[in-house]
């Protein structure tokens, strides 16, 4: 690729190609075609001609979502063709008007619905490129209006584009093609793994009533133990200083609220810290690293984090210290049950909240430490991996929408 300027010409382009690009409207660049009326008589359970809908468009792909068959007897519109890129034209969500996926494979059988537009183009991944473009959100945004959640055929013929010469628009919808299929193959990897991740779970934590699991490393056996969460971590809540007082904020303590909490395993530095004087101030206690596990008791209750490296929280939490001979990440991956409990458990008239006295009678059950080593570096790995493949989808996606700001006018 090569850098470029000039006033109707992309930032960055493929070598070879420098001529200007030409304004024009979609209406003549590319053909509309309608999608199907149909009433609740018409549907037929799994069978008959399959009718995409919003929900089948879910990050530029077509996916099985609550799908639709109608009777092909209704049937008066086009089958959609490989190429054809299928719009969401209305919707009750203006956030969903505008979404989009190119049909990549053979689907016989299926057209779109009512509230989706077609569109079929001689360089349908170009078309389908411009569609992820800021300025195509632009055109929706002018078009939709003040109250109106629709896109008429009238205004999306209407919406402004630049166009290069068809060779160019081939080779810029190649690349964006490319792109978006490395996407979807990490998404479909991460996804897997997700599924790998909750079926493992289900399967090497003993199920309510059992006191072994279904899956078991070898050399392990024997029922696991009954504990209650107060025997094997001392629960610690959090304090705030006076936030009107600015000697207490501002400092190199690391103080965690709620929010921070969830996306990652390990919770590494807050946004917000205190001075010593703050931490003095209040009720918040210095938790150990790597022996915590942060646990959010209000405001999204079961939020759990591994602490890193000591630190403090607000009240937000019940936080657990576990004992020498507890594993902090087989306890970290058993969270789903923790959070099952304190739902179970929580109260509040304001807002729901579990309370550290009523954590500590959670009853877990535990095997031994060695078995509980296996099972927490299991999931490490596991959780590794799907953090891999989600900074890959991330980084992948970065690089998509750098080069659609670059690569058209």
């Amino acid at each position: 690729m090569k850098k470029q300027s000039g006033k109707f010409t992309p930032q960055v382009r493929f070598r070879g190609f420098s001529n200007e690009w030409s304004a024009d409207i979609l209406g003549n660049r590319v053909e509309f075609f309608s999608g199907l009326t149909y009433s609740p008589g018409n549907v037929q359970k799994g069978r008959g001609t399959l009718v995409l809908r919003s929900s089948n468009v879910k990050d530029g792909e077509i996916v099985d979502a609550d799908n639709v068959y109608v009777s092909p007897d209704v049937v008066n519109c086009k089958n959609v063709e490989i190429g054809d890129v299928i719009v969401v034209v209305r919707n009750g969500s203006r956030s969903l008007i505008g979404k989009h996926a190119q049909i990549k494979k053979e689907m016989g059988n299926t057209v779109i619905g009512a509230f989706m537009t077609g569109i079929a183009s001689s360089s349908p991944a170009f078309i389908n490129a411009l569609l992820d473009t800021a300025k195509f959100d632009k055109e929706v945004a002018k078009s939709l209006g003040a109250t109106i959640n629709q896109i008429t055929t009238g205004n999306f013929r209407e919406m402004a584009f630049f166009f290069p010469e068809c060779v160019e628009q081939d080779k810029i919808g190649a690349y964006f093609n490319k792109l978006d299929r490395q996407v979807q193959l990490y998404q479909h990897k991460h996804d897997k793994l997700l599924t790998l991740k909750q079926a493992m779970l289900q399967k090497m934590f003993p199920k309510e009533g059992a006191t072994v699991p279904e899956i078991r490393f070898k050399g392990f056996n024997g029922s696991w133990g009954v504990n209650k969460l107060e025997e094997i971590s001392e629960i610690i809540g959090g304090g705030t200083p006076n936030t009107s007082i600015c000697e207490y904020w501002g400092g190199d303590i690391d103080w965690y609220s709620p929010t921070e909490i969830g996306s990652t395993v390990y919770a590494s530095g807050s946004v917000r810290k205190i001075t010593p004087a703050g931490f003095a101030s209040c009720s918040a206690k210095m938790l150990p690293a790597y022996k915590t596990v942060l646990f959010t008791s209000r405001a999204g209750i079961g939020d759990m984090a591994i602490l890193t490296k000591p630190g403090c929280t607000n009240q937000g939490f019940q936080s657990l210290v576990v004992r020498d001979d507890v594993d902090p990440y087989f306890i970290y991956s058993m969270g789903y049950k923790l959070k099952k409990y304190a739902l179970r458990h929580a109260s509040g008239s304001t807002f729901l909240e579990i309370s550290g006295k009523q954590l500590q009678k959670m009853e877990v059950l535990l095997p031994t430490y060695q078995e509980q080593q296996k099972i927490g570096t299991y999931f490490r790995k596991l959780d590794e991996l799907i953090a891999q493949h989600a900074a890959q989808i991330q980084k992948l996606k970065q690089i998509k929408s750098g080069c659609l700001g670059k690569m058209f006018v």
